[in-house]
């Protein structure tokens, strides 16, 4: 049968880029108009904490990964502001590779590999761009990638990149990944290719811990490796704070851990560890760091006296717990759904739709003097919100009692269907 060709009429006008983009603007700026200043892109201000300013107003925060209260720890703004006077912020200038290493660099990454059990680190100068571009690194078309559905968006950007197969397996779920794993043993059998696993060792959105034993488990079946992204355990779950793998006795079989500076270390940047071989390896394919600049030395400085607080004050992890505890326990005592959490991540799980949604985040904001983030379809299913809490080594309990006594009286109104019957005009 002749192929057909479809051609423009002679009508046909290109469309102009920018004026796409005015007629589609996606799943979240379609929004824009109403929500821009106040549930999106909202101005915290103040110093970073428990309590900070909003539209003028103090309330009370729990929307900052700042886990181990570091962004202000006096030691950390001392050492931040000693080695931005020493170095200022562009040393070292340039990639690293071509002339942007330093000694304090490898001192940091020895620092990290220590800590974390891994034989050698390559620090990352941005977390989102470097794990990308690490899956990137590690995979070719020959190869078969397989991750857990709930994965970070980073992850799954990088594994757009890959030009192999991939496959998802239902989250937390070890015996559909089973099948992946077969399905892919299949493939690299005739491609000559390898097998890489991604899962997170904590999960940010519902607070779970990936299934890391149970996985690890499965290499007596399989040849994989493993990759774990442990953006939100690294500093905050383990005996020594080490991450997930840590907490569930398997750090030794992960095979590249994974952790951004962004959450229990208050910072930007992050790193990537594994073997002496591997890391080698990356320092020569991660085209995020060939291509891009180094990370600061005053971050660099700033992490290592991050890193040094986080093993040597575990006042600081034993006081986020407790905060934590404080929290959850006191939520399901009043009743409240906390999902599956395991982890000082806290959501809060209701039923209503979008505007009742939004309502009760007006109210907490402006009668209640509570910011927390809130998530709706299509992150979670239709008639769900879910209330997002993190807590920190800063919060107090006075703090946990005046939040669970807001969340008590706006779910009332929630149920009564007060935020249906008296909608609120916010100017933004």
């Amino acid at each position: 049968m002749r192929d057909i060709k479809y051609l423009p009429t002679k009508n046909y006008t290109t469309l102009d880029l920018f004026e796409k983009l005015q007629l589609n603007r996606g799943p979240l700026g379609k929004h824009s108009q109403q929500a821009h200043g106040y549930f999106t892109f909202p101005k915290l201000e103040g110093e970073i904490g428990p309590r900070m300013k909003f539209r003028g107003k103090e309330v009370l925060n729990w929307s900052l990964n700042n886990y181990l209260g570091l962004a202000n720890h006096p030691e950390v703004r001392k050492a931040d502001a000693e080695g931005a006077k020493e170095y200022g912020l562009a040393y070292p200038m340039g990639a690293r590779m071509m002339s942007g290493n330093s000694n304090l660099i490898e001192q940091f990454e020895d620092q990290l590999s220590e800590f974390v059990g891994k034989e050698d680190t390559m620090l990352i100068n941005f977390g989102y761009q470097g794990i990308m571009s690490v899956i990137d690194a590690l995979l070719d078309r020959h190869d078969v990638v397989i991750y857990d559905a709930e994965s970070h968006a980073s992850i799954v950007d990088g594994v757009r990149l890959h030009q192999g197969k991939r496959f998802v397996f239902a989250h937390n779920d070890v015996e559909n990944l089973r099948k992946q794993l077969e399905r892919a043993t299949k493939i690299v059998q005739d491609t000559k290719g390898a097998i890489l696993v991604i899962s997170e060792g904590v999960f940010g959105m519902a607070g779970d811990m990936g299934r890391l034993k149970e996985i690890a488990a499965l290499k007596k079946d399989f040849q994989f490796r493993l990759l774990i992204d442990d953006a939100h355990g690294f500093g905050t779950m383990g005996k020594t704070g080490a991450g997930a793998g840590e907490e569930q006795g398997v750090q030794d079989q992960i095979d590249l851990y994974f952790s951004t500076f962004a959450k229990s270390m208050a910072s930007i940047g992050g790193f990537i560890s594994s073997t002496e071989n591997v890391i080698e390896y990356l320092k020569y394919n991660t085209r995020s760091q060939i291509f891009a600049k180094t990370l600061p030395m005053a971050l660099v400085i700033g992490g290592m006296k991050r890193l040094e607080l986080l093993r040597t004050k575990p006042e600081l992890k034993d006081n986020l717990w407790k905060v934590v505890k404080a929290l959850q326990n006191g939520l399901k005592a009043k009743g409240f759904n906390i999902g599956r959490t395991e982890s000082p991540v806290t959501p809060v799980i209701l039923s209503g739709n979008e505007i009742e949604a939004s309502q009760m985040i007006i109210d907490l904001r402006e009668n209640y003097g509570i910011f927390c983030s809130i998530v709706i379809y299509p992150v979670v299913p239709k008639d769900v919100m879910m209330l997002r809490l993190i807590p920190t080594a800063v919060h107090t309990l006075a703090d946990v009692d005046q939040t669970i006594a807001a969340f008590e009286e706006v779910a009332k109104k929630l149920k009564s269907g007060a935020y249906v019957k008296n909608l609120t005009n916010i100017s933004v």
